[in-house]
Parts: structure tokens; C-alpha cells; sequence
């Protein structure tokens, strides 16, 4: 891909709870697979409240996070180093391969995340507890 640019709305939303092998039961907007990019993920994440992306980990790639709307609780870090904290619009956050992390909405209207992963890979997430042994 040389450029590519495209809207929000333009990006087809997909409901997670739809497809069995994919938790959590969240809508997304997929636009780095709507986009063609090759060398990492882009997604939008959509939360009602309470809902969440438990405590995992990757084993390869690094995820970046933004938070576009709403309230969040982060849980960070490596396993019996964890750390909550609380965010909201205009934060970023960024874990790399092997450390935990996770997230959940605590507000009260609709919460967006961007998440962008890279490298691509099909990496479905780690028990950041099994990572200990």
C-alpha cells in the first residue's frame, strides 16, 4: 500500500459476540484490515460499561493504546507487579511482548479505545500468570 485514507464511518463495525473463537463480546471497527496495512493492527474497540479486555499478554507483539472516548481502569504490568490506574480521554498506554495487561470500562456512556499491535502476527494473548514458571 503507497497512502490510503479513509473515515471512521467508513470502516464496517463488527460484533465480536457473533464469532465464537473471539472473546471479549465487543463491537469493533477493524481498520487496519479494512485499510490493507501489513505490518500492524489497528482497531477500534467500543465498550458499554463494564465491559473489558481481561489481564493477558502476547507472546510477540507489542500493543499501543489511546483512549479516544470515556473512562478506563488499567491493570499493567508483569504478574505480581501489577498496577491499576485510571484514565481517560487523550491517554496512551503501551505494553510489550510478555506483560500483562488489561483493561475495563468504568464509564458511563460509550468508551473508545484505538489499539494498534505490531507485528501482526496471530497472537491471541498469554495468561501473564503462566508466564512466571
Amino acid at each position: 500500500m503507497e497512502y490510503e485514507v479513509l473515515d471512521t464511518e467508513d470502516v464496517p463495525v463488527t460484533d465480536l459476540s457473533e464469532i465464537e473463537a473471539v472473546p471479549p463480546d465487543l463491537n469493533i471497527r477493524p481498520v487496519g484490515e479494512t485499510m490493507g496495512l501489513e505490518e500492524m493492527n489497528v482497531t477500534l474497540w467500543h465498550f458499554e460499561p463494564d465491559d473489558e479486555i481481561q489481564y493477558h499478554a502476547h507472546s510477540e507483539q507489542e500493543e499501543f493504546y489511546y483512549v479516544v472516548e470515556g473512562e478506563f481502569s488499567l491493570k499493567l504490568g508483569r504478574s505480581g507487579e501489577e498496577e491499576f490506574v485510571e484514565v481517560g480521554p487523550g491517554a496512551f498506554w503501551a505494553a510489550g511482548p510478555e506483560v500483562g495487561h488489561g483493561h475495563r470500562y468504568v464509564g458511563d456512556d460509550e468508551g473508545v479505545v484505538l489499539a494498534i499491535g505490531a507485528p501482526p502476527v496471530e497472537d491471541p494473548g498469554l495468561d501473564p500468570h503462566s508466564l512466571d514458571e
